[in-house]
Protein backbone atom coordinates (compact mmCIF):
# COMPACT_ATOMS: atom_id res chain seq x y z
CA UNK A 1 0.00 0.00 0.00
CA UNK A 2 1.48 3.34 -1.04
CA UNK A 3 1.43 6.13 1.48
CA UNK A 4 0.95 9.71 0.43
CA UNK A 5 2.04 12.22 3.03
CA UNK A 6 2.02 15.95 2.67
CA UNK A 7 4.36 18.00 4.81
CA UNK A 8 5.10 21.67 5.00
CA UNK A 9 8.85 21.83 4.49
CA UNK A 10 11.03 24.39 6.19
CA UNK A 11 14.74 24.94 5.49
CA UNK A 12 15.86 23.53 8.84
CA UNK A 13 13.79 20.35 8.39
CA UNK A 14 14.84 19.14 4.96
CA UNK A 15 16.93 20.07 2.02
CA UNK A 16 15.39 20.16 -1.40
CA UNK A 17 16.54 16.87 -2.93
CA UNK A 18 15.32 13.38 -3.77
CA UNK A 19 16.81 9.96 -3.03
CA UNK A 20 16.42 6.53 -4.59
CA UNK A 21 17.20 3.72 -2.14
CA UNK A 22 17.97 0.09 -2.91
CA UNK A 23 18.53 -3.16 -1.01
CA UNK A 24 20.03 -6.18 -2.75
CA UNK A 25 21.14 -9.66 -1.61
CA UNK A 26 24.63 -10.26 -3.01
CA UNK A 27 26.57 -13.51 -2.63
CA UNK A 28 29.74 -12.82 -0.62
CA UNK A 29 31.79 -14.66 -3.23
CA UNK A 30 30.56 -12.16 -5.84
CA UNK A 31 31.14 -8.94 -3.86
CA UNK A 32 34.23 -7.91 -5.88
CA UNK A 33 32.30 -8.35 -9.14
CA UNK A 34 29.37 -6.37 -7.71
CA UNK A 35 31.75 -3.65 -6.51
CA UNK A 36 33.34 -3.35 -9.98
CA UNK A 37 29.90 -3.08 -11.61
CA UNK A 38 28.73 -0.56 -9.02
CA UNK A 39 31.78 1.63 -9.65
CA UNK A 40 31.01 1.71 -13.38
CA UNK A 41 27.31 2.35 -12.77
CA UNK A 42 28.09 5.11 -10.28
CA UNK A 43 30.20 6.94 -12.86
CA UNK A 44 27.40 6.65 -15.41
CA UNK A 45 24.77 7.91 -12.94
CA UNK A 46 27.02 10.86 -12.06
CA UNK A 47 27.67 11.56 -15.76
CA UNK A 48 23.92 11.87 -16.29
CA UNK A 49 23.49 14.21 -13.34
CA UNK A 50 23.07 12.29 -10.08
CA UNK A 51 24.52 14.32 -7.22
CA UNK A 52 25.73 11.35 -5.19
CA UNK A 53 25.95 7.58 -5.68
CA UNK A 54 26.67 5.38 -2.65
CA UNK A 55 26.88 1.58 -2.26
CA UNK A 56 27.21 0.12 1.26
CA UNK A 57 27.82 -3.47 2.32
CA UNK A 58 25.94 -4.79 5.36
CA UNK A 59 28.11 -4.83 8.46
CA UNK A 60 25.59 -4.93 11.32
CA UNK A 61 22.31 -6.24 9.89
CA UNK A 62 20.89 -8.85 12.27
CA UNK A 63 17.93 -10.92 11.14
CA UNK A 64 14.90 -9.72 13.05
CA UNK A 65 12.00 -11.88 14.19
CA UNK A 66 9.49 -10.02 12.01
CA UNK A 67 11.31 -7.44 9.89
CA UNK A 68 14.92 -6.63 9.08
CA UNK A 69 17.23 -5.88 6.19
CA UNK A 70 17.99 -9.61 5.70
CA UNK A 71 14.30 -10.53 5.76
CA UNK A 72 13.38 -7.77 3.29
CA UNK A 73 15.56 -9.38 0.58
CA UNK A 74 15.07 -13.00 1.72
CA UNK A 75 18.79 -13.25 2.45
CA UNK A 76 20.25 -16.71 1.97
CA UNK A 77 23.32 -18.31 3.54
CA UNK A 78 26.50 -16.89 2.00
CA UNK A 79 24.88 -13.59 1.02
CA UNK A 80 25.19 -10.06 2.38
CA UNK A 81 22.80 -7.10 2.14
CA UNK A 82 23.89 -4.18 -0.02
CA UNK A 83 22.24 -0.81 0.73
CA UNK A 84 22.57 1.78 -2.00
CA UNK A 85 21.31 5.30 -2.43
CA UNK A 86 21.46 7.87 -5.17
CA UNK A 87 20.79 11.56 -4.58
CA UNK A 88 19.17 13.95 -7.07
CA UNK A 89 18.11 17.60 -7.04
CA UNK A 90 14.41 16.65 -7.13
CA UNK A 91 12.08 13.91 -8.30
CA UNK A 92 11.83 15.60 -11.69
CA UNK A 93 15.63 15.61 -11.88
CA UNK A 94 15.67 11.88 -10.96
CA UNK A 95 13.13 11.15 -13.68
CA UNK A 96 15.26 13.02 -16.25
CA UNK A 97 18.42 11.15 -15.18
CA UNK A 98 16.59 7.82 -15.32
CA UNK A 99 15.44 8.46 -18.90
CA UNK A 100 19.11 8.68 -19.87
CA UNK A 101 20.04 5.66 -17.74
CA UNK A 102 17.39 3.49 -19.43
CA UNK A 103 18.85 4.34 -22.86
CA UNK A 104 22.46 3.61 -21.93
CA UNK A 105 23.81 0.40 -23.52
CA UNK A 106 26.50 -0.13 -20.85
CA UNK A 107 23.90 0.08 -18.08
CA UNK A 108 21.72 -2.48 -19.89
CA UNK A 109 24.72 -4.81 -20.30
CA UNK A 110 25.61 -4.59 -16.59
CA UNK A 111 22.00 -5.02 -15.49
CA UNK A 112 21.74 -8.20 -17.60
CA UNK A 113 24.70 -9.69 -15.75
CA UNK A 114 24.36 -8.44 -12.19
CA UNK A 115 25.75 -10.99 -9.72
CA UNK A 116 22.63 -11.27 -7.55
CA UNK A 117 18.97 -12.25 -7.73
CA UNK A 118 17.24 -9.09 -8.92
CA UNK A 119 13.83 -10.54 -8.04
CA UNK A 120 14.74 -10.08 -4.36
CA UNK A 121 15.96 -6.50 -4.77
CA UNK A 122 13.93 -3.79 -3.03
CA UNK A 123 13.90 -0.16 -4.19
CA UNK A 124 11.99 3.07 -4.01
CA UNK A 125 12.13 6.85 -4.30
CA UNK A 126 12.11 9.01 -1.21
CA UNK A 127 11.46 12.66 -0.46
CA UNK A 128 13.43 13.74 2.63
CA UNK A 129 11.43 15.41 5.37
CA UNK A 130 14.13 15.75 8.03
CA UNK A 131 17.76 16.49 7.21
CA UNK A 132 20.15 17.73 9.88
Amino acid sequence: MATSLSFSYTPFMAKNYYVDGFLAPVPRKKLKEYQRNAAVLGKIWRKYGALKYVECVGDDTPKGKITSFPRSVKLKSGEVVIYSWIQYKSRAHRDAVMKKIHKDAKVAEIFENMPFDGMRMVWGGFKPFVSL
